[in-house]
């Protein structure tokens, strides 16, 4: 799906038809791993993957919940704990070659910083930065053999924005977005993109006791500029945007999908 000039590979297949460059979102041949695809965003992302042609392998630690996304879109379905670092050090070659990785777990614990305790320190940690480590050096460096390849790491925008109470989680997420440009800048000369998206405030089952205190979740809706919240759907989009040949240029970015949150944070509308 590559051809090469130099050291350089990009895709082909651009070609001048209309007919053709309608393909360029699609995903036909290509295998691809989702990580927490058991609900939420994951599950979101591999309904998405799928709709455009990619055959997807659902992954998550909660097995019947991976294989009753698998069995929605007629997949494969797999048990990984992205804490199981013996597990995704292992997977490359249990799976085989993979076109597309995306990773969505993620832990939060709303606790001001010096509330924080050691275990709640070191979980975060592990879920939201070690665990994207991990499967970027067990996936990153097939791809680069291959010279093909895209991996999506799930941030927040809380790696720029932030609140009393979200710190550690907050540092955790912009690490996975330095650590996602790191990857970036060392794989793409081999045709390996890797990107973060930025999500805003997305009702999934991580965000239900946010939900459920009603004041703050009106409040989290009038941060962003649409209102609301975002469904889980919405952000697989742009992991299908990600995962294609549409985005062949982008790399290393953090794709901000926070319904304008970022955009007028501290907004105050005045009077007319």
């Amino acid at each position: 799906m590559t051809q090469e000039t130099g050291k350089r590979a990009f895709p082909t297949g651009f070609a001048s038809s209309v007919e053709d460059r309608s393909r360029i979102f699609r995903l036909d041949g290509r295998r691809a791993l989702v990580i927490g695809a058991g609900a939420g965003i994951g599950r979101e992302s591999a309904w998405a993957l799928a709709a455009q042609g990619a055959e997807v392998i659902c992954a998550d630690r909660d097995a019947l919940l991976a294989a009753e996304t698998a069995a929605q879109i007629g997949a494969e379905s797999l048990t990984i704990d992205v804490t199981d670092r013996v597990t995704i050090r292992q997977a490359p070659s249990v799976h085989g070659d993979l076109d597309i990785v995306v990773l969505t777990p993620a832990y939060s614990v709303k606790k001001r910083i010096a509330l924080v305790s050691d275990e709640e320190f070191d979980a975060m940690s592990e879920v939201n930065f070690r665990a994207t480590f991990d499967v970027l050096r067990a996936f990153g460096p097939p791809m680069v053999e291959r010279r093909h390849g895209s991996i999506i790491a799930m941030s927040s925008i809380r790696a720029s924005v932030v609140e009393p109470g979200q710190g550690i989680y907050a540092a955790t997420k912009a690490a996975i977005i330095q650590l996602v440009r790191g990857a970036a800048s060392e794989w793409g000369p081999s045709g390996v993109r890797v990107n973060a998206i930025a999500s805003g405030v997305v009702e999934t089952p991580m965000t239900a006791p946010l939900r459920a205190d009603r004041p703050r979740h009106a409040t989290y809706a009038a941060h962003t500029a649409l209102e609301r919240w975002a469904q889980p759907s919405e952000l697989a989009g742009a992991v299908a945007f990600l995962a294609s040949d549409a985005a062949s240029f982008v790399t290393g970015s953090a794709m901000v999908v926070d319904g304008g949150w970022s955009a007028i944070d501290g907004r105050y509308d005045p009077p007319d």
